[in-house]
């Protein structure tokens, strides 16, 4: 239901919005009569009130909200350090919301963040679903919107994201060089405008160095760690790659596992490459190669992009995109 605004709300009832204002400030200069009328329309027509400032206006709650898919991701992490650095420098706090990949939780928190919980959401995406429209209630309400790394191309709001589909085919034709010739790509959803873009750089890869695609080296994976060790298990002993290029850092980690189980050796039997910002990267064994995102950065930028829409909002084009570059890490998980 659409939740209507304090101007539209005065104007059913033929008052001002000062009056209404103050109907819910509990005011003693409101009678009766015509605050019981006020609560009652509100209710009717749906409309909530901001119980977080005391001017529906002026007040600001001094809070951003920041939206992931995960905490246990390290992209994640250092994406959220570099935006609470920017919030800390601002003079505001920020809360943190993880979706876990749900549609219905990302729904309902950005529905929790309409009363002023919150001055400003920067958020990536679940990706789940085709229905958005509960972001576009986010304009109605004056909160400003920023996605990062994950987004929704249907939705028209600032976004940062890195150089995907050059990494994708970076990785891939690394592996191609380094001998690979099957070369499977594993991927949790390829729904989201993300996971389509670097599946593309996989493919275009392929395609250049005239390697035929087999749609069965295309892995769809899970977020759950048990369901994915099966999986790759089986794609290990029956389809049988000799390069894994993982879309997402959780993959890299559950491939290491799956090829220690199965007595498989990286990088002699099979090579890996991964995208992940994980720090400790370098001390895997064997070290993996990775495709690295400046995490903390795109953290920054995104920040810095939200405060700008609350201090100047003339100055924010909406269809702004900020592209941060990735790179490639060479190490052992893919050596010759």
């Amino acid at each position: 239901m659409h939740n209507i605004n304090i101007k539209e709300l005065a104007k059913s009832l033929n008052l001002s919005t000062s009056t209404v204002s103050r109907a819910f400030r509990d005011n003693s200069d409101i009678n009766k009569a015509t605050k019981e009328r006020i609560l009652a329309k509100a209710k009717e027509l749906n409309y909530q009130p901001n119980h977080y400032a005391s001017n529906l206006r002026e007040q600001r709650s001094k809070t951003i909200a920041v939206i992931v898919p995960e905490l246990a991701n390290n992209f994640f992490s250092q994406a959220i350090h570099g935006i609470e650095r920017i919030a800390r420098e601002k003079g505001y706090h920020i809360l943190i919301f993880a979706t876990e990949d749900n549609y219905e939780k990302e729904v309902s928190f950005i529905r929790h963040l309409h009363n002023g919980r919150a001055d400003g959401i920067i958020m990536s995406v679940s990706g789940e679903a085709n229905d958005h429209t509960y972001l576009d209630e986010l304009a109605e309400k004056r909160l400003p919107l920023v996605f990062f790394d994950r987004v929704y191309e249907d939705i028209i709001t600032p976004r940062v994201i890195t150089n995907d589909y050059n990494s994708s085919f970076t990785a891939t034709r690394h592996l191609i060089k380094q001998g690979c010739e099957r070369i499977a790509y594993l991927v949790i959803n390829k729904n989201l405008s993300i996971g389509k873009t670097r599946m593309q750089g996989y493919l275009d890869a392929l395609e250049e160095f005239n390697i035929p695609y087999d749609e069965k080296l295309v892995i769809d994976c899970t977020n759950s760690y048990r369901k994915n060790n099966t999986i790759l298990k089986n794609m290990l002993t029956k389809i049988k790659p000799d390069g894994v290029f993982t879309s997402v850092e959780r993959l890299a980690f559950a491939t290491y596992y799956a090829c220690y189980d199965l007595n498989i050796s990286i990088p002699k039997d099979l090579k890996v490459i991964g995208f992940s910002s994980l720090e400790i990267a370098p001390l895997l064994n064997p070290s993996l190669t990775t495709i690295t995102q400046p995490a903390t950065k795109i953290g920054i930028e995104a920040a810095a992009l939200l405060f700008k829409m609350l201090e100047a909002p003339e100055t924010v084009d909406l269809k702004c995109k900020v592209v941060l570059d990735s790179k490639l890490m060479k190490r052992a998980s893919t050596a010759s």
